[in-house]
């Protein structure tokens, strides 16, 4: 994403180890995993399953925290696989 779409990009959840922003009123999401700066950049199907499995998830633990929520799609989610070094 350019640095105009970034700008465009709102928070959505931020947590001590994740942060997740979206862009284009939910068409596209940031995914970042701090600790290893790396980030997964999801636009198009990519972003409406994404949004699926953040939605399935935050209803099926509604107690969990930003981390937990984004951690569990990080890993078991599959998007560490869509994500790319910082920098």
């Amino acid at each position: 994403m350019s640095g105009d779409q970034d700008a465009a990009l709102m928070s959505v959840c931020d947590g001590d180890d994740y942060a997740l922003q979206s862009g284009a009123g939910g068409a596209s999401y940031v995914l970042r995993f701090k600790a290893e700066q790396m980030t997964a950049h999801l636009e198009g199907d990519d972003a409406e399953r994404f949004r699926s499995d953040f939605d399935a998830v935050k209803a099926q633990y509604p107690e969990w925290t930003c981390d937990q929520l984004l951690a569990q799609l990080w890993d078991q989610g599959g998007y560490s696989w869509l994500a790319i070094q910082d920098g």
